[in-house]
């Protein structure tokens, strides 16, 4: 009996080992895909799972659900892009403009 494996790849012709390699690849983004989903399904049972408790967790909600919507077809829009960019540029500024004038404790 032969020490030395063989791998079935060497046997077979190229456009099968592409086709192969293509399978593979395609189950490693189905399996990516199915893991991040399950990260957002938890990262939404946190952020919605009551009303904010002050601005900033409002803030942190509305940028969530910007982020999936910029992820969208319909986000590519230049429009919608400007308005998006506007709109997260507006949070960070109030935000820290009401950081700014927050009595310290």
């Amino acid at each position: 009996m032969a020490d030395e494996t063989d791998s079935l790849d060497d046997h077979r012709g190229m456009t099968a080992q592409r086709a192969t390699e293509a399978r593979r690849q395609k189950a490693e983004v189905i399996k990516d895909q199915l893991m991040l989903q399950a990260r957002r399904d938890e990262i939404e049972k946190v952020l919605f799972a009551g009303p904010a408790r002050d601005w900033s967790e409002a803030v942190a909600k509305a940028r969530y659900v910007l982020a999936r919507f910029a992820e969208s077809p319909t986000a590519e829009d230049p429009r919608h892009r400007l308005l998006i960019d506007s709109l997260l540029a507006d949070f960070e500024r109030l935000l820290t403009a009401n950081d700014n004038t927050a009595d310290p404790v």
